[in-house]
């Protein structure tokens, strides 16, 4: 590799922005949905890191620019929320209850897993956040007392299984409705599980928009109640 472009602020921004471009590529030829763009684009990184010998921090310098564009982009999915205002004045209620419903679920279910294995309580609040999005998900994470590189990796694998896993999830147990499977996607899975929605259509991409800003906002209320559970 050439060690002046290793060593430029660029590096890290290109491998990562290439190896999703050529994640896309192979989700095209191969339509499965275990070949997730973001998915394959992880282990490109990895391997390209491994077989070459690079150290993180030298990718990291440059991937960090990648990140900045989080916000901005979760921002931009109140577009399609917009469009559907009307729809989601008609479904307020339901909208509501469903995303509280999918909060007070995941947060039980990691209580319960968390007693089942035996976790601490540091682990036990690591694991709250999961289903949030990563800028929520860390302050919430080091305010609760959890380990915040453990919650931002929870985050991410939570993200990518809902995207794999969440057509499949909604044929299993027929369910149709676009608003169901955009509240779903959305609550569950955040911004990653939002950009399967935007997929399914407008309507489920508009419904997972706005979860993740509301499943959001009611994860930092449940969270410290949470934990004092455990």
């Amino acid at each position: 590799m050439n060690e002046l472009f290793m060593e430029s602020v660029y590096f890290g921004f290109v491998i990562t922005i290439g190896a999703y471009l050529l994640g896309i590529w192979v989700k095209k030829k191969i339509p499965l949905a275990v070949m997730n763009p973001l998915l394959v684009a992880m282990v490109l990184v990895i391997l390209f890191l491994l077989v070459f010998r690079i150290d993180y921090q030298v990718y990291q310098r440059g991937s960090q620019y990648v990140s900045y564009l989080l916000t901005p982009a979760t921002v931009c999915l109140a577009i399609p929320l917009y469009k559907q205002l009307k729809l989601l004045k008609d479904n307020f209620a339901a909208v509501v209850g469903g995303i509280f419903s999918g909060v007070v679920s995941s947060a039980l279910s990691i209580f319960v897993l968390s007693k089942l294995f035996g976790l601490t309580h540091e682990y036990y609040v690591t694991l709250l956040p999961k289903s949030i999005t990563t800028a929520i998900g860390m302050g919430v994470s080091e305010e609760a007392g959890g380990i915040v590189a453990l919650t931002v990796v929870s985050i991410i694998i939570t993200g990518i299984l809902g995207n794999v896993i969440g057509e499949t999830v909604f044929k299993m147990f027929k369910i149709s409705s676009p608003i169901a499977k955009g509240l779903a996607l959305g609550t569950s899975a955040h911004a990653i599980g939002t950009a399967k929605a935007l997929e399914l259509g407008e309507v489920e991409g508009a419904m997972g928009s706005l979860a993740i800003a509301v499943a959001g906002l009611m994860t930092v209320v449940v969270v410290p109640l949470a934990a004092g559970f455990m």
